[in-house]
């Protein structure tokens, strides 16, 4: 899943892959990357549902609109990423980002609200 995921994303971003699965394979890659799902995942059962269904099916669609061969060179491009040692310091910059964005969001809206 990872692997395609990445692979999806890499997809998106080339020339070569046909329009209609640019777009979907971007909008299946940022939605598997994003830290916001559709449903919550702390809500029984139906906070799973969008990893076990949902993106299942965006990535079988998108698959299907990349041809074989370009996709057969974005999995191993992705496969190389993976391979590379994460970043913890650039994980934890974009957690402190997200936190403050949401942090402003929360202040700018119980200010509008009194």
């Amino acid at each position: 899943m990872k692997r395609n995921t990445l692979a999806l994303w890499i997809a998106a971003r080339d020339p070569r892959t046909p329009a209609a699965a640019k777009l979907v394979a971007a909008v299946v890659a940022a939605y598997a990357l994003s830290p916001i799902d559709l449903i919550p995942d702390f809500i029984p059962v139906l906070g799973l549902l969008d990893e076990l269904l949902l993106l299942p099916a965006g990535i079988a669609v998108a698959l299907r609109l990349i041809p074989t061969v370009l996709m057969e060179e974005f999995r191993a491009a992705a496969a190389q990423r993976i391979a590379r040692p994460s970043s913890i310091v650039a994980g934890t910059i974009i957690a402190v980002l997200w936190m403050a964005a949401a942090a402003l969001g929360t202040a700018w809206l119980l200010d509008r609200l009194d």
